[in-house]
């Protein structure tokens, strides 16, 4: 089937979609995850398939991202069963007053229609995607990487059976299987089929999207987080965050990438920072982090002295930017000149200096005391996300099932006429 002639069945469906009920819609998203669970084996088979394919072109922590096993599998259903269980976003009123034609004016909650993504080597993206968009009364068309090509056929067919199971349109649910740049742009450019596109992944997926596309589109996903060290900050709390926010899972787009540290407290803190991330990890048989440090930074610790890029680059990996500021007025300066607007935090006991950071820091999520890994729909009680947007337009930050509605306005009058 043609990327054109999917578009054509994912438009046709938008309407049965929509009209189904709140109890129809929960039904079918708990068939959806017991199906993929009966279905375990074939996915977990596809899967060693596209890693085996991938393994000598991506990188290991890549290959993390696209892995899928027991334990993760019935992770992702539980989220399944999460959003089920969520409140209907559709059909809430958000306004109800009477006009001064006396004309009654409500604002309702209804789906957008047709949402597209375009996202890389992540195959829970696309159970969390058909999940958040077929709750929320949308239709949506997947359009996932190479890397995971077979995984996501797997999960998608076990999906659209649950669906068909049910009398529904399993084109509620579509997968484009070509993996050419042609399909990709083919949706950038599919108005009138598409209502919005989402897409997920690298700065390079994200920025081409939103330069070429002719159909709404969101920025999400590309971090470039920051963690800021007070001065008043709390050693352990501080050693604490940055480990977690860096090493927990490097390849995601809520891991930190730099590393602010103010200067009253840098010879403290470089030396314990470099002692934790580098020295202990290696001698507990972990990946070990490679600090890129500026002048004031190298002269405290070893390591790599930053690059021209290195401030402006979402590492993906077990690669860390330092700074020395001097004040957190200058750390706000950097993370202004150079964050992606994702997710950022201070680390400090100064009630002050939270406080001007929190008001001053225009990310999508700002954090105090905090890792930035919890920049995620699931910990933000959404069940999962669709993306994490990093605009302001519409939706801003993870996106759940409210980020993917609109309103219309339905008035109702007794023969009123202007």
């Amino acid at each position: 089937m043609t990327t054109h002639e999917l578009l054509v069945k994912a438009r046709d469906a938008r309407r049965s979609v929509a009209a189904l009920s709140s109890e129809k819609k929960r039904g079918v998203l708990y068939d959806v995850a017991n199906a993929v669970l009966r279905h375990e084996n074939d996915i977990l088979n596809a899967n060693e398939t596209d890693i085996r394919n991938a393994s000598q072109t991506i990188a290991p922590v890549m290959i993390d991202r696209l892995k899928l096993d027991h334990a993760r599998l019935n992770a992702i259903c539980g989220d399944i069963i999460k959003v089920a269980d969520l409140d209907d976003p559709c059909g809430k009123v958000l306004e109800n007053r009477i006009l001064k034609s006396g004309i009654k004016l409500r604002r309702v909650s209804v789906p957008i229609g047709v949402i597209a993504m375009i996202y890389e080597s992540r195959p829970n993206v696309t159970c969390d995607a058909a999940t958040l968009c077929f709750k929320s009364g949308n239709v949506c068309v997947l359009r996932g990487g190479k890397e995971a090509i077979e995984t996501n056929k797997a999960i998608v067919s076990a999906i659209r059976n649950a669906i068909a199971d049910n009398g529904v349109d399993p084109n509620a649910v579509c997968l484009v299987e070509d993996i050419t740049r042609q399909s990709a742009t083919e949706l950038m450019e599919a108005a009138g089929y598409v209502d919005l596109l989402i897409p997920r992944g690298s700065a390079g997926l994200i920025n081409a999207c939103v330069e070429h596309a002719k159909v709404p589109c969101i920025q999400t996903g590309a971090g470039i987080c920051h963690v800021y060290i007070d001065k008043c900050a709390d050693i352990k709390k501080a050693l604490d965050i940055i480990e977690n926010a860096k090493t927990s899972r490097p390849s995601v787009c809520n891991a930190a990438e730099v590393c602010l540290v103010h200067k009253d407290i840098a010879d403290i803190f470089l030396p314990l920072l470099y002692d934790r991330l580098c020295v202990k990890r290696e001698e507990n048989g972990l990946v070990p982090v490679e600090l890129r440090l500026d002048e004031k930074a190298a002269a405290i610790i070893d390591g790599k002295v930053a690059g021209e890029n290195d401030f402006d680059t979402e590492f993906l990996n077990y690669i860390l930017a330092v700074k020395v500021v001097d004040s957190v007025e200058q750390a706000v300066e950097h993370i202004s000149n150079h964050s992606t607007f994702h997710s950022e935090c201070i680390v400090t006991e100064d009630e002050k200096a939270a406080a001007y950071f929190t008001a001053n820091v225009d990310s999508a999520a700002v954090y105090v005391n905090a890792s930035t890994r919890f920049t995620d729909g699931g910990e933000f009680g959404f069940g999962c996300e669709i993306g994490i947007s990093t605009q302001k337009m519409h939706a801003r930050g993870p996106m759940g099932l409210d980020a993917l509605t609109s309103y219309k306005y339905i008035l109702t009058g007794n023969g009123q006429t202007r």
